[in-house]
């Protein structure tokens, strides 16, 4: 009998780790060839990991909730025929004898800390998983804290067990011991009590929930998006500009063409790939919109990737990228657009799908809104909403005079980081948009 194996496979670039979400085998269970094993996360995207071979799943190396790393073995398949190869892991039992010890230990080191209103972050050679992360700052454990937990995971990581132990063994603990350090001694680089309060978190009011009220957990794609968005708002300087154009000529193009490249191609003609090409030609001709920051640093993107914010069944927005997008034409474009529209709601997006976008843009009007002010996706400088198209009275400016009709008509709203991005360059793109799409030529073909 042989042992294979089984590895946290590369997820794409730029990807380095995943959290186990959910086991879909036990040990002692069948497996069949690229019948899916366990469920992993990263930051972005959910994901199946299948098995390379045939047989009995006889070992997994990781719980559930844990952080592993692409190239760990996760967990270990006996097949038919061979050599037995050994795989060497942490065990739960170790984990568990460990667990009391360290937790007495850190006990012991607390009285010393000192108090800090640092975030808690990966210093040095010491990880901490997300998961990791968010218990500490939600039981308000500090940096010094965590750094003294002995941790029972691989190279000695600090896992859910051990932060929970040690929650558990401080509850316990005398309070006054903890809180006896001087405040002077506390806060020797603050020149103030004052400031380093000002620097402190707000406390939240809490939200009393009556009987009648529902209490919703939110999702890990919700928690993940909640944190994104809040992140960028404190990160760049939002700002806007808005522009309408007449989208008249691409709405009466596309209504005659739409039937036949139906027929043709076996896919739907929307409006999508149309505003993404006049989008990539305005990046283009305005390159340092195509940007990122970095410190005082400014990154000039060689390629233009751009990411079309999808809706999930489930309610949340995901944004699959379109690579080199410049350098697709129309119905390239229209593919890869129907491609990964179909893909986010079939939750079948690899990593790699969600990597890379230099530029965003955002369909609101498909929920009917006119007009938005999206958030920027860092670490780009700016995102653009398309409004509904609407049918309305406008002025017809002709040769032999002005004249009242009926147009398509489309608002844009773009925001853009006021940091790097002025008013000038934020409003001249937007205007360039427009008039790529004001310039449509009826007569095109695809």
């Amino acid at each position: 009998m042989t042992k294979f194996e089984l590895k946290l496979p590369k997820m794409g670039e730029s990807v380095a780790e995943a959290t186990i979400t959910s086991w879909l085998k036990d040990v002692g269970d069948t497996i069949e060839a690229d019948e899916a094993v366990l469920e992993i996360a990263t930051d972005k995207v959910d994901s199946e990991v299948p098995s390379e071979v045939d047989g009995v799943l006889v070992e997994k190396l990781f719980d559930v909730d844990d952080v592993v790393q692409v190239g760990q073995t996760i967990a270990v398949i006996e097949t038919e025929g061979g050599d037995t190869v050994e795989v060497k892991a942490p065990t739960t039992e170790s984990k568990k004898e460990e667990a009391p010890k360290a937790a007495a230990d850190v006990a012991q080191t607390v009285v010393a800390a000192k108090e800090t209103t640092q975030p808690v972050i990966s210093s040095g050679d010491r990880f901490y998983s997300p998961l990791v992360k968010n218990i500490a700052k939600e039981e308000g454990i500090s940096q010094a804290e965590l750094d003294a937990i002995p941790g029972t995971g691989k190279d000695g990581r600090v896992t859910k067990n051990d932060i929970k132990s040690y929650l558990q063994s401080r509850s316990s603990a005398p309070v006054e011991e903890v809180k006896s350090q001087p405040v002077a001694e506390q806060k020797a680089t603050v020149k103030t009590e004052t400031s380093s309060q000002s620097k402190e978190k707000p406390a939240t009011t809490p939200v009393v929930a009556s009987g009648e009220d529902e209490i919703i957990e939110m999702t890990r794609m919700g928690k993940l998006i909640s944190k994104h968005m809040v992140d960028s708002v404190q990160t760049s300087a939002h700002v806007q500009s808005f522009i309408e154009a007449d989208v008249t000529e691409i709405w009466n193009w596309r209504n005659k063409h739409k039937n036949s490249f139906k027929k043709r191609e076996g896919e739907n003609l929307t409006f999508t790939p149309i505003f993404m090409e006049a989008v990539a030609k305005a990046l283009r001709d305005f390159p340092m919109m195509n940007i990122s920051v970095q410190g005082d640093s400014i990154i000039k993107k060689k390629n233009i990737n751009l990411g079309m914010a999808a809706a999930l069944p489930d309610g949340n927005l995901i944004v699959p990228v379109i690579k080199n997008a410049d350098q697709l034409n129309l119905l390239g474009m229209a593919k890869k657009v129907n491609d990964l529209a179909n893909r986010a709601r079939e939750n079948k997006l690899s990593p790699d799908d969600i990597q890379g976008g230099t530029y965003t843009v955002t369909n609101v009007g498909t929920f009917g809104s006119i007009m938005g002010t999206p958030i920027i996706n860092q670490p780009q400088v700016g995102i653009l909403a398309l409004g509904a198209i609407r049918k309305v009275p406008a002025v017809i400016e002709t040769p032999q005079g002005d004249f009242i009709g009926i147009r398509y008509k489309m608002f844009m709203s773009h925001s853009y980081d006021h940091r790097v991005v002025n008013g000038a360059l934020g409003g001249q793109f937007v205007k360039a948009v427009k008039d790529y799409l004001e310039a449509w030529d009826p007569n095109r073909e695809i």
